[in-house]
């Protein structure tokens, strides 16, 4: 007697049919590094194929995203000025806010996700607001973070992502918005965010390196993971709607086990280190481009609801092959 194969055989129609993971363009948000000044489109170093914008070119970036199907983005400013408030973060001038505005004038179609933190603002480079013993002052920083938020909201933002790793500025900022009566902006919190090497190339793209020492004080320690269920169960009581392991690649474990624990969507933020490597190995052809689809389908059968990557466009050009 034969015995029948495990696994369905065929073309690849019977094996999307039976497929346990599928990885979709709305699973995905396209990071925006938006800087001050006119007629910038210039590519980082560092983040091949990846741009510093001015607000005046993003009415061809958000055409293209529309066209590739990816609604989804989140911002980062890099101001011209820095201080050791880090002002310009919760200006209604600020690089964000007028980002902001100026994507919801082209389309309503794309929905604007802000990071909320400080390291691109001060001219220390730390997130938060610094004690005179060179440490951030957590309580002082929530103040700042929840004037953030505000600002970026009321320029039109639909969604606030903190990314200081501040102890209570989730529920500070709840409270905050809910007081200025924004009772229905979701907050994406980066609750599980680790002390990685693998953000290189961002704080290239950001110019966010801190001047002195590092963000270990403020981030997790790479060899936790009962830190980060702790992190993300308070950031859940706290008022968080959607939870953020960071980076993704090297934690699909933690990934996997905030899933497992809560009833709540989980996001993943694909690092600026592993797209470059990857990115890089692809163009040298060391890797096929497969390569891109299968790191990402990891990430999403890890537990990830939400991707964050720098990836989006690689991945629905190939959607659309």
């Amino acid at each position: 007697m034969i015995k029948r194969p495990r696994r369905l055989r065929g073309n690849e129609l019977i094996r999307g049919l039976v497929r346990e993971t599928k990885l979709e363009v709305e699973n995905l948000v396209y990071p925006l590094f938006i800087v001050e000044g006119e007629n910038i489109k210039k590519e980082i170093p560092s983040l091949p194929d990846v741009y510093h914008l001015s607000v005046d070119k993003l009415k061809d970036e958000v055409n293209e995203l529309l066209d590739l199907g990816i609604k989804y983005v989140i911002l980062f400013g890099v101001p011209n000025e820095k201080d050791e408030y880090g002002k310009q973060a919760y200006s209604d001038e600020g690089i964000v806010q007028k980002a902001i505005r100026e994507i919801k004038n082209i389309s309503n179609d794309i929905y604007v996700i802000t990071d909320i933190c400080m390291c691109q603002y001060t001219s220390h480079g730390h997130c938060g607001i610094l004690c005179p013993n060179g440490y951030v002052d957590n309580d002082k920083t929530l103040e700042y973070l929840s004037k953030i938020a505000i600002s970026h909201v009321k320029a039109g933002a639909d969604m606030v992502a903190p990314s200081d790793m501040m102890d209570g500025r989730i529920g500070h900022m709840r409270n905050t918005l809910d007081k200025e009566g924004y009772v229905n902006i979701p907050i994406m919190s980066y609750s599980a965010k680790y002390a990685s090497s693998f953000y290189g190339p961002f704080r290239d793209a950001a110019h966010s390196a801190p001047s002195f020492g590092d963000r270990r004080s403020y981030q997790m320690d790479p060899a936790n993971i009962n830190e980060a269920i702790r992190e993300v169960e308070l950031d859940i009581e706290e008022g968080a709607d959607i939870v953020m392991v960071k980076p993704a690649l090297s934690y699909l474990d933690v990934i996997r086990k905030v899933k497992d624990s809560f009833n709540v969507p989980v996001a993943a933020y694909n690092v600026s280190g592993e797209y470059s490597m990857l990115k890089l190995a692809v163009k040298n052809g060391l890797l096929d481009e497969k390569a891109i689809m299968e790191s990402l389908i990891s990430i999403k059968r890890a537990g990830a609801d939400i991707i964050i990557t720098y990836f989006a466009k690689d991945v629905a050009r190939m959607f659309k092959k």
